[in-house]
């Protein structure tokens, strides 16, 4: 094996730049059992494997037919958590088994972000079109209003010529 001094930039900004990729480690399900009885390992395995393919670890089991809660979902937590920590990304049945066992807060929750996009500024249209949205929520408050004192009038006047007669 030739020394770095002697391997070109090239391959070495390479090198760099893959280890700056992010992780293409999932924890997901790999289905076992037969026909019309499913049972799944929840497995840790590359992304770009097939999923029934080849796995780097199994971290536990989940029979979704078993009587027992307890017995229905198996996992090693210790081991979900280095995984979880070293970058993998969890499949969203995965997550709601882990939650389910009570393992939620193992889970890594990606951070809101803040909308820099079209929706965060006002552009003239929006605005107009906001403006004219109140104007008419004003108006239609206003005729409400209106007509429920032409009611109270109404009904104020009935009660008024039936007490007289």
């Amino acid at each position: 094996m030739p020394s770095e001094d002697a391997l070109p930039v090239r391959f070495l900004s390479t090198v760099a730049e893959t280890l700056k990729l992010p992780m293409s480690v999932v924890i997901r399900l790999r289905r076992t059992g037969r026909k019309n009885l499913p049972c799944f390992r929840i497995n840790v395995t590359d992304s770009r494997f097939p999923r029934d393919g080849r796995m780097l670890e199994t971290l536990g089991l989940y029979d979704p037919l078993r009587k027992d809660p307890a017995t229905q979902i198996v996992v090693d937590a210790e081991r979900a958590k280095h995984w979880i920590s070293q970058g993998a990304q969890v499949s969203e049945i995965v997550a709601s088994i882990l939650r389910r066992k009570g393992l939620k807060d193992i889970l890594h929750h990606p951070k809101k972000r803040t909308r820099t996009g079209r929706g965060a500024t006002k552009t003239k249209i929006r605005a107009a079109r906001d403006a004219r949205d109140a104007q008419l929520a004003a108006a239609k408050a206003a005729r409400r209003k209106a007509r429920l004192a032409t009611k109270r009038a109404a009904k104020k006047a009935a009660a008024a010529s039936e007490a007289k007669s």
